[in-house]
Protein backbone atom coordinates (compact mmCIF):
# COMPACT_ATOMS: atom_id res chain seq x y z
CA UNK A 1 0.00 0.00 0.00
CA UNK A 2 1.31 3.19 -1.31
CA UNK A 3 2.51 5.41 1.78
CA UNK A 4 0.16 8.28 2.39
CA UNK A 5 1.24 10.03 5.13
CA UNK A 6 3.73 12.75 5.03
CA UNK A 7 7.15 12.15 6.03
CA UNK A 8 8.37 14.28 8.85
CA UNK A 9 11.88 15.72 8.77
CA UNK A 10 14.32 15.44 11.75
CA UNK A 11 15.42 18.34 13.66
CA UNK A 12 14.34 21.61 14.73
CA UNK A 13 11.76 22.88 12.02
CA UNK A 14 12.45 25.75 10.62
CA UNK A 15 11.23 29.10 11.99
CA UNK A 16 8.17 30.64 10.77
CA UNK A 17 9.22 34.02 9.34
CA UNK A 18 6.36 36.22 7.87
CA UNK A 19 7.47 39.63 6.28
CA UNK A 20 10.10 41.33 4.62
CA UNK A 21 11.68 43.12 8.00
CA UNK A 22 10.91 39.81 10.14
CA UNK A 23 13.11 37.36 7.83
CA UNK A 24 16.11 40.13 7.24
CA UNK A 25 15.91 40.00 11.38
CA UNK A 26 16.19 36.44 11.28
CA UNK A 27 19.25 36.24 9.12
CA UNK A 28 21.02 39.13 11.03
CA UNK A 29 20.30 36.96 14.41
CA UNK A 30 21.21 33.94 12.94
CA UNK A 31 24.18 35.12 11.18
CA UNK A 32 25.83 36.82 14.52
CA UNK A 33 25.35 33.31 16.48
CA UNK A 34 27.06 31.41 13.95
CA UNK A 35 29.74 34.27 12.97
CA UNK A 36 30.56 35.20 16.84
CA UNK A 37 31.34 31.01 16.60
CA UNK A 38 32.82 30.36 13.96
CA UNK A 39 33.88 33.68 11.83
CA UNK A 40 33.34 35.21 8.86
CA UNK A 41 35.29 33.06 5.97
CA UNK A 42 34.29 29.67 7.49
CA UNK A 43 30.56 30.33 8.08
CA UNK A 44 28.91 29.56 4.69
CA UNK A 45 25.52 31.18 3.76
CA UNK A 46 24.09 27.76 3.06
CA UNK A 47 23.90 27.17 7.26
CA UNK A 48 22.57 30.63 8.06
CA UNK A 49 19.54 30.57 5.29
CA UNK A 50 19.43 26.51 6.55
CA UNK A 51 19.18 27.62 10.08
CA UNK A 52 16.15 30.20 9.46
CA UNK A 53 14.29 28.72 6.35
CA UNK A 54 15.07 31.28 4.02
CA UNK A 55 15.21 30.19 0.73
CA UNK A 56 19.17 31.01 -0.92
CA UNK A 57 17.39 32.71 -3.57
CA UNK A 58 15.83 34.87 -1.45
CA UNK A 59 18.99 36.17 0.45
CA UNK A 60 19.66 38.65 -2.19
CA UNK A 61 16.57 40.58 -1.69
CA UNK A 62 18.23 41.19 2.05
CA UNK A 63 21.30 42.02 1.13
CA UNK A 64 23.49 42.46 -1.89
CA UNK A 65 26.19 40.34 -0.91
CA UNK A 66 27.92 37.98 2.18
CA UNK A 67 30.17 41.43 2.04
CA UNK A 68 26.90 43.41 2.42
CA UNK A 69 25.96 40.81 5.08
CA UNK A 70 28.54 41.21 7.38
CA UNK A 71 28.92 44.75 7.32
CA UNK A 72 25.57 44.91 8.43
CA UNK A 73 26.63 42.34 11.39
CA UNK A 74 29.07 44.45 12.41
CA UNK A 75 27.13 47.36 12.47
CA UNK A 76 24.25 45.73 14.67
CA UNK A 77 27.04 44.11 17.06
CA UNK A 78 29.04 47.27 17.46
CA UNK A 79 25.85 49.02 18.42
CA UNK A 80 24.68 46.42 20.66
CA UNK A 81 27.44 45.95 22.81
CA UNK A 82 27.40 49.45 22.69
CA UNK A 83 24.00 49.64 24.62
CA UNK A 84 25.65 46.90 26.91
CA UNK A 85 28.77 49.10 28.09
CA UNK A 86 25.81 51.63 29.28
CA UNK A 87 23.56 49.54 30.75
CA UNK A 88 26.70 48.41 33.14
CA UNK A 89 29.13 51.62 32.82
CA UNK A 90 26.92 54.44 33.59
CA UNK A 91 24.69 53.03 36.26
CA UNK A 92 25.12 54.86 38.86
CA UNK A 93 24.18 52.78 41.61
CA UNK A 94 27.83 51.64 41.70
CA UNK A 95 30.95 53.07 42.00
CA UNK A 96 32.64 53.03 38.59
CA UNK A 97 34.78 50.71 39.28
CA UNK A 98 32.16 48.19 40.46
CA UNK A 99 30.63 49.29 37.37
CA UNK A 100 33.47 48.29 35.25
CA UNK A 101 33.86 44.38 37.29
CA UNK A 102 30.25 43.64 36.83
CA UNK A 103 30.54 44.50 33.26
CA UNK A 104 33.73 42.04 32.79
CA UNK A 105 31.46 39.52 35.04
CA UNK A 106 28.50 39.51 32.54
CA UNK A 107 30.57 39.04 29.59
CA UNK A 108 32.41 36.15 31.52
CA UNK A 109 29.04 34.16 32.02
CA UNK A 110 28.14 35.02 28.43
CA UNK A 111 31.05 32.69 27.37
CA UNK A 112 30.58 29.88 29.89
CA UNK A 113 26.79 30.00 28.97
CA UNK A 114 28.07 29.17 25.20
CA UNK A 115 30.88 26.49 26.87
CA UNK A 116 33.57 28.62 25.41
CA UNK A 117 32.34 28.36 21.98
CA UNK A 118 31.13 31.67 21.02
CA UNK A 119 33.24 34.87 21.10
CA UNK A 120 33.45 38.26 20.47
CA UNK A 121 32.17 39.12 16.94
CA UNK A 122 34.69 41.92 16.49
CA UNK A 123 37.44 40.44 17.89
CA UNK A 124 36.92 37.14 15.60
CA UNK A 125 36.79 39.11 12.33
CA UNK A 126 39.67 41.40 13.13
CA UNK A 127 41.41 37.90 13.60
CA UNK A 128 40.79 36.97 9.91
CA UNK A 129 40.96 40.62 8.18
CA UNK A 130 44.11 39.42 5.91
CA UNK A 131 41.35 37.20 4.17
CA UNK A 132 38.56 39.60 4.62
CA UNK A 133 36.93 42.68 2.29
CA UNK A 134 38.99 45.62 3.32
CA UNK A 135 35.97 48.05 3.63
CA UNK A 136 35.91 46.03 7.01
CA UNK A 137 38.96 47.33 8.31
CA UNK A 138 37.91 50.65 9.37
CA UNK A 139 34.48 49.59 10.29
CA UNK A 140 36.42 47.20 13.33
CA UNK A 141 38.52 50.05 14.36
CA UNK A 142 35.33 52.05 14.87
CA UNK A 143 33.87 50.01 17.08
CA UNK A 144 37.05 49.32 19.09
CA UNK A 145 37.47 52.99 19.71
CA UNK A 146 33.57 53.06 20.35
CA UNK A 147 34.32 50.81 23.12
CA UNK A 148 37.29 52.24 24.62
CA UNK A 149 35.86 56.04 24.88
CA UNK A 150 33.14 54.60 26.93
CA UNK A 151 35.52 52.41 29.17
CA UNK A 152 37.85 55.45 29.29
CA UNK A 153 35.08 57.60 30.62
CA UNK A 154 34.47 54.83 33.18
CA UNK A 155 38.03 55.11 34.18
CA UNK A 156 38.14 58.39 34.54
CA UNK A 157 35.29 58.34 36.88
CA UNK A 158 37.06 55.98 38.95
CA UNK A 159 40.10 58.36 39.40
CA UNK A 160 38.01 61.33 39.85
CA UNK A 161 37.09 59.06 43.03
CA UNK A 162 40.03 57.46 44.36
CA UNK A 163 39.40 54.50 43.46
CA UNK A 164 42.03 53.79 40.60
CA UNK A 165 45.64 55.24 40.17
CA UNK A 166 45.61 59.24 39.98
CA UNK A 167 49.06 58.33 37.56
CA UNK A 168 47.18 55.97 35.14
CA UNK A 169 46.54 57.55 31.55
CA UNK A 170 42.87 56.17 31.61
CA UNK A 171 42.28 56.03 27.40
CA UNK A 172 45.60 53.91 27.31
CA UNK A 173 44.25 52.02 30.17
CA UNK A 174 40.86 51.49 28.42
CA UNK A 175 42.65 50.26 25.10
CA UNK A 176 44.95 47.84 26.96
CA UNK A 177 41.74 46.13 28.31
CA UNK A 178 40.41 45.57 25.00
CA UNK A 179 43.61 44.55 23.36
CA UNK A 180 44.11 42.23 26.40
CA UNK A 181 40.49 41.02 26.91
CA UNK A 182 40.38 40.30 23.12
CA UNK A 183 42.96 38.16 23.43
CA UNK A 184 41.97 36.14 26.37
CA UNK A 185 38.53 35.07 24.88
CA UNK A 186 40.58 33.79 22.03
CA UNK A 187 42.57 31.60 24.67
CA UNK A 188 39.32 30.63 26.84
CA UNK A 189 37.42 29.38 23.50
CA UNK A 190 41.03 27.31 22.44
CA UNK A 191 41.38 25.65 26.33
CA UNK A 192 37.21 25.54 26.56
CA UNK A 193 37.43 27.01 30.03
CA UNK A 194 37.44 30.37 31.97
CA UNK A 195 41.09 30.07 33.43
CA UNK A 196 42.53 32.50 30.46
CA UNK A 197 39.91 35.14 31.62
CA UNK A 198 40.35 35.12 34.81
CA UNK A 199 44.14 35.50 34.78
CA UNK A 200 43.80 38.87 32.92
CA UNK A 201 40.81 40.33 34.78
CA UNK A 202 42.85 39.31 38.50
CA UNK A 203 45.66 40.89 36.91
CA UNK A 204 44.42 44.09 34.87
CA UNK A 205 42.57 45.08 37.84
CA UNK A 206 45.49 45.30 40.41
CA UNK A 207 47.17 47.14 37.85
CA UNK A 208 44.83 49.81 38.45
CA UNK A 209 45.60 50.02 42.07
CA UNK A 210 49.52 50.50 41.67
Amino acid sequence: MAETSEVKRRGRPPKQIDGYQDAKVALIRAGLAIMTEKGFSASGLDEILRSVGVPKGSFYHYFKSKEDFGSTLIETYGEAFSAKLDKFLLDEAYSPLDRFFYLIENLRKYMVKHDFQRGCLIGNLGQEMGALPTTFRQQLIDVFENWQKKTTICFKEAQQQGEISADLDCAELARFFWVGWEGAILRAKLERNASALDNFTELFLRSLKK
